[in-house]
């Protein structure tokens, strides 16, 4: 068996983009919010507000991810696609902090990156349920 059939069984492609497209539209939004209402400090709870809205995007995208996705690893794809759409959408806004010659708080990068981690599993174990329970993407089911 090649490495390349090996891949192919291992992860769900197109599941892992539409997570991510997923968690894109609904978790990086709340997180740009989030960013400018820390940085404004007129307003610490819409911050917190804010970040909770792209914690919910995350789990949304990852458990989107682990619900359409058919080599029966949903847990595997929930925490991929979160932590993956999170770190592209993060270090393109750590080169755009570079560039402008502002501070990048690494710590908080990681420790953020933890958050989404837990975020991708619970959106993992979300997708895993909505199977057990029956729910079939319409892209599977039969006429």
């Amino acid at each position: 068996m090649n490495d390349q059939n090996l891949y192919a069984r291992r992860w769900d492609v197109p599941a892992l983009k539409a997570g991510g497209m997923v968690a894109l539209v609904f978790a990086v939004p709340f997180s740009i919010a989030a960013r400018w209402a820390a940085d404004s400090r007129d307003d610490s709870g819409l911050a917190v507000t804010f970040t909770l809205g792209a914690v919910i995007g995350f789990v949304l995208g990852a458990g989107c991810a682990a619900w359409v996705q058919r080599v029966g690893l949903p847990l595997s794809h929930g925490l991929v696609t979160a932590i993956a759409t999170y770190s592209a959408a993060q270090a393109v806004f750590i080169v755009l902090r570079l560039v402008r010659g502002d501070d990048v708080n690494w710590f908080a990068a990681l420790f953020n990156l933890s958050i989404v981690s837990g975020a991708g599993l619970v959106g993992g174990l979300l997708g895993k349920r909505l199977r057990a329970k029956g729910f079939i993407p319409s892209t599977e089911r039969t006429s």
